[in-house]
């Protein structure tokens, strides 16, 4: 799927490469005058990613007038995005001075946001998603506004202990941030994942993730066209379980709400148009899917 691309750039494959896709929604937000937020890196990241990024028809369009999946995430991916933003002022406001975003991929929340001092950010990813991010970033000459620490592993690996060692303490409490990971891993690897957060979580931390059930991710299976890279998406969605997610997050000691996002929209003043179709089951399917969590 890597395509054709600059020599000097190692774009990243796999589900790497959706990181991507997710900087070309934040980089056509940006460009918006009534936008939601600013990321000023992620056209950086689409020109890197020249040829890789197989799906730049579909953007800029912020408001969808076809009714297809891409068109709509286009719309949603900003939501999403500043209700994330929202939750890390939040918790930051809260007296959460550690940050960690497990699959962090190309968020450049450490150089955009507006961070309290004493804040450490921790990101987490493969190399080769960093790799690519910090060539980009160092171009820029980009600074971040906390301490920001990016950790190269696997997530389906032994990962805590190279948090930890970083600087990571896991006696203060800690905001999590799991943005469009976990419809990438399969149940048992979303338990896992819990639990190795749950172990370095102190109390009064606090976890903000998309939660998207089975039922959910077969709708936005059969929702997806016949291009290459929509059956290069559909391989890597896991169907995950059908469990409600304040009531799987509650087995894991979290205190979670969930939130739709069709009324996060509203509150912005950035409705979500009216879907059609089969993405009109996604929605109704999916929404409520943005999730907090405190740790009591």
């Amino acid at each position: 799927m890597a395509g054709s691309q600059p020599e000097e750039y190692q774009v990243p494959t796999g589900v790497g490469l959706t990181a991507v896709g997710v900087a070309a929604a934040r980089a056509a937000e940006s460009r918006r005058s009534d936008r939601l937020f600013n990321d000023p890196f992620a056209t950086d990241f689409m020109t890197a990613a020249g040829a890789a990024l197989p799906f730049t028809d579909h953007y800029p369009p912020a408001i969808p007038d076809n009714g297809d999946l891409w068109s709509w995430f286009a719309s949603y991916a900003p939501i999403r995005t500043r209700f994330f933003d929202d939750y890390c002022r939040d918790a930051c406001a809260a007296g959460c001075r550690q940050v960690v975003i497990p699959a962090a991929g190309l968020d450049t929340r450490a150089f955009r946001l507006p961070w309290p001092a004493g804040v450490h950010l921790f990101e987490l990813d493969t190399p080769e998603v960093l790799t690519f991010k910090e060539k980009v970033l160092a171009e820029r000459d980009a600074t971040p506004a906390c301490q920001r620490v990016a950790i190269s592993t696997d997530l389906r690996q032994e990962w805590p202990a190279a948090v930890v060692q970083a600087g990571f303490h896991p006696g203060e409490p800690t905001a999590w941030l799991a943005e469009g990971l976990l419809m990438y891993l399969t149940q048992d690897e979303r338990d896992q994942l819990l639990d190795r957060i749950g172990q370095l979580s102190a109390p009064g931390s606090r976890l903000a993730m998309e939660y998207t059930d089975r039922a959910t991710i077969q709708l936005m299976r059969d929702a997806l066209d016949d291009s290459p890279y929509s059956v290069f998406l559909k391989t890597l969605w896991h169907s995950g379980g059908q469990e409600n997610p304040t009531s799987w997050l509650g087995r894991h000691g979290w205190q979670a709400q969930a939130y739709s996002a069709v009324e996060r929209a509203q509150s912005y003043g950035r409705p979500l148009p009216d879907p059609t179709g089969p993405v009109a089951q996604v929605v109704r399917a999916g929404d409520g899917g943005l999730i907090i969590a405190r740790r009591p």
